[in-house]
This record gives C-alpha cells, structure tokens and sequence, in this order.
C-alpha cells in the first residue's frame, strides 16, 4: 500500500533489467557522507546510556515503592500495566544502544563496545555476542534469499507446500481476520525465542555446516549458526545470562516471584515485541524486493531495508533505528546520531531505489504481515523476487 507519505523505488516495484547499473557503488555512498559521521563519541553514547538506566532504575523505583500503595486494584493494575509499556519503551532503548556497540557504532574502543553490549543484553537476557555474530551475517547477506540470517521469505511454492502439509487446508482461513491476528500475535510473542533456540526465518545457506534443527541454537557454543572459533564466545554470552538468570531467581526469593513478574516479565515481552515489529518492518514491505544469489549485491541487499516513523517514541526512546535504518545497513558503523545527517547525504544518490513508509508504525504491522505472504520470480527482472500480489496464479 503506497500513498503520498511512502517514498518507494520505481525500480523497486516493476523491476528493471538495468538497475544494476543504477545502483550506486559502495565508495561513491561512503564518500557522499561527511567523514565525522563516521566517529563515535564515546562521551555522548556513555550520556545516552546513563540516560537509559535512569530512566529503567526510576520507574524501578516508582513501580516497587509507588504502586503498591495505591488504594483501589483496578488502580494497581492500571499502574502495573502503564509501568511495563513505559519500562519496555525504555529497555528497548538500551537493548538498541547494545546493538550499537555490537556494531562498534558506541565508541572507537572494542573492549568497552562489547562490555557496554554484554552487560546490557545479558540484562536484557539476551546472548550477546551470539547475536552479534548472526547479526552480523545478516548485514552482510541482507535481501540474499539463500543467506541472510533474518526474515527471509518463503517462495510461492515453498508456502503452498505447507499449507498443503497440514491435516487441514490452512489456505482456506489463513484470510480470516481472526486467524492473521492470533498468527500475528504468536508472531510477536515467542519469533524471538524462536530464533534464539532454532535459528526460525534464517536462509537455507546461513549456517556455517549442516545441521540439525536442534543443533541451530544461540545458546549452544557447538551451533551449526557460528564458527568453530565463537564457541568461547557463546560460553561467555551463556554465563552472561545464567547471571542474569541467578540474579532474578534472588530477587524472587527475596520480593516474590509475582512481583518479579510484574517488575521485570512484562517489560522483557515489551521488549520483545518491539524487536521483532521494528525488524520485520525494516525488512518488509510489499514494494521491496528480495535477491537470489544471481541478482544480489551487498548494496542492493542493503537497500532493502525500510526507513519508517515512530515519531516521538521512535527517535527518542529507540534512537532513531526506525526512521534512519537504510544508512545503517549501508554502514552500520555509523553511530545512531549522526544517521540523519548520513541518509540526507546519500538519499540524491539513492533515488528512487531509497525507500521511506510513514504510514503509522503499528498499522503497518498489521497490513505488511496480512499483505507479505510469500515471494515469486519475477520474470522481467532476472535474480529478483517479489511480494506476490492478490489473485497471482504464477508458479
């Protein structure tokens, strides 16, 4: 669905045998871009940090001493359930300043990126450095239908195969609106698990050897996902998380499991879902191709990801990652505050092969994962595939 506040390539939508030739080089973006875009201030990222965790530490504070002196428990619940949006707001910030440094986008030293990173995801109980290495293969195959590591589509085929699988035939109600918002909500509520545990929605290619689906897994230092030489590596995000995991089951002894759940359970599903809805939107859209190995190059990959707008919430409490998230895949070095200047540099460059949706971020949600169902060849653009649309009949 295009309208006048979506910016989306004509390449992109009808496929043109030249876009090759379009396309800009990686040096010719790079040098577009001023040279201080490049340079983190580690000052700056620690004072975007230190904001966070206040922010976390005092609604901490507020929820344990505030709420449960109010009077009335409808008032109580109120409190709790405004406190988890708020406090998932603000986790999601601090788990995206943890994607900076796993970039190396916080500051020009390695060792305080991956001590800022591990601390902050392994309280987010998230594997950090296992992510970080699977996300790095995903920046580096973005759009690549065999190796990307992230919301990598099925093909025509491949989607009927398994409908036709089932003991029904999902085809006939997977229309309903009921069905797309019980998958939907399924879609939000454990894909990242999913993905952490069995490597869901990665490339056919992605792993680094054949493997079993249970030898997929972030958690595991022997994972088909990484090489040989992480294994260290997994071992340190693991005891990351068994500290985290140690440290809740204290709290629970000492305040209750109840209250853990309310003060920390329902932030991390807000976090969550914010990570899998801002991924999969930078990543979906019905105008925006994916490649097979013949078509695709590192920068038409990278170009099909998605700008957005989250307004406030977006550039404020996410820091920017939905609305300027087409130069990060471009140069993911580059530090969140300076990707605004970086995008207006390059999009005179880009085109029509930029695109940017400002229809509202949640709607979106709900019409890209109804709409995106499955790719197909497209036979005028060689290498490409693309969003079947209503009422295809190819293949």
């Amino acid at each position: 669905m295009v309208d006048n506040r979506t910016t989306v390539s004509m390449e992109h939508q009808k496929g043109q045998g030249t876009e090759e030739h379009r396309t800009p080089d990686i040096k010719s973006l790079r040098d577009a871009i001023p040279k201080s875009c490049f340079t983190p201030s580690t000052l700056r990222s620690l004072g975007y940090l230190l904001r966070d965790v206040l922010m976390a530490g005092s609604l901490v504070w507020i929820a344990v001493n505030l709420i449960p002196a109010l009077p009335h428990p409808v008032l109580r619940m109120a409190a709790w359930t405004l406190y988890g949006y708020a406090q998932g707001l603000v986790c999601t910030g601090l788990w995206i300043l943890a994607h900076e440094a796993g970039h190396g986008a916080f500051s020009v030293y390695p060792r305080l990126n991956d001590t800022v990173g591990w601390l902050t995801h392994s309280v987010l109980l998230v594997p950090y450095f296992s992510w970080k290495f699977s996300h790095h293969r995903h920046h580096i195959f973005t759009g690549h239908m065999d190796k990307d590591m992230a919301f990598v589509p099925k093909m025509r085929v491949d989607h009927f195969q398994q409908m036709q699988a089932a003991f029904v035939d999902l085809d006939l109600f997977e229309d309903i609106p009921v069905v797309q918002f019980v998958r939907l909500f399924l879609h939000q509520l454990i894909g990242w698990p999913l993905y952490l545990f069995f490597n869901v929605s990665a490339g056919k290619e992605s792993l680094q050897r054949k493997a079993s689906l249970l030898r997929q897994s972030h958690f595991d230092p022997g994972s088909a996902v990484f090489r040989r030489s992480e294994a260290l590596y997994i071992v340190l995000s693991d005891i990351g998380l068994g500290i985290m995991i140690g440290v809740l089951y204290f709290c629970s002894v000492k305040i209750g499991i109840e209250k853990v759940i309310l003060v920390y359970g329902q932030s991390y599903l807000w976090v969550h879902h914010w990570l899998i809805a801002i991924t999969y939107l930078h990543h979906t859209h019905p105008n925006v191709p994916h490649y097979t190995a013949d078509g695709w190059s590192f920068v038409k990959g990278a170009l099909t990801t998605v700008d957005r707008d989250f307004g406030f919430i977006g550039r404020h409490f996410f820091h920017g990652i939905i609305e300027y998230h087409v130069v990060h895949h471009l140069f993911p070095r580059i530090p969140f505050y300076h990707c605004e200047e970086a995008t207006e540099a390059i999009k005179p460059l880009l085109g029509g092969l930029y695109c940017r949706d400002d229809l509202p971020f949640l709607r979106q949600l709900w019409t890209t994962f109804t709409q995106c169902k499955y790719v197909e060849e497209d036979d005028a653009d060689p290498g490409t595939v693309r969003w079947a649309s209503e009422g295809s009949t190819k293949g």
